[in-house]
């Protein structure tokens, strides 16, 4: 799970960085992006998981969920101890939905290893 939720950590700062680049250097807006960030987040979820369930080998939907979980903890944790903001319930349902692609990344993951 570590190197999977490395991953996922590693690609949605890559692109928070090239994102915020475009936002300070053209005339985008950020309300232009709104899909965008939840494509980048199911896709690396996806990608997250799919790396943690070629390293396990096995139980590739437990690893993908536990993938999932972490990087959601770690996303919570930043947000309530960072801006004392709990999910809302739109944050519930993208997240839920991240963790179902992590675990379809793991299930992927775990066959495309054998």
């Amino acid at each position: 799970m570590g190197y999977g939720l490395l991953t996922i950590l590693i690609l949605i700062i890559s692109a928070s960085l090239i994102i915020s680049l475009l936002l300070k250097f053209t005339s985008l807006e950020e309300g232009s992006f709104n899909w965008l960030f939840y494509a980048l987040t199911f896709i690396t979820l996806f990608i997250g998981g799919f790396i943690s369930g070629g390293k396990a080998k096995e139980k590739g939907w437990m690893i993908g969920l536990g993938t999932g979980l972490l990087y959601t903890l770690v996303v919570f944790f930043v947000q309530y101890l960072g801006y004392q903001d709990a999910f809302s319930m739109e944050q519930y349902v993208h997240h839920g939905t991240g963790i179902l692609s992590a675990m379809f990344g793991g299930m992927l993951g775990v066959n495309v290893a054998k």
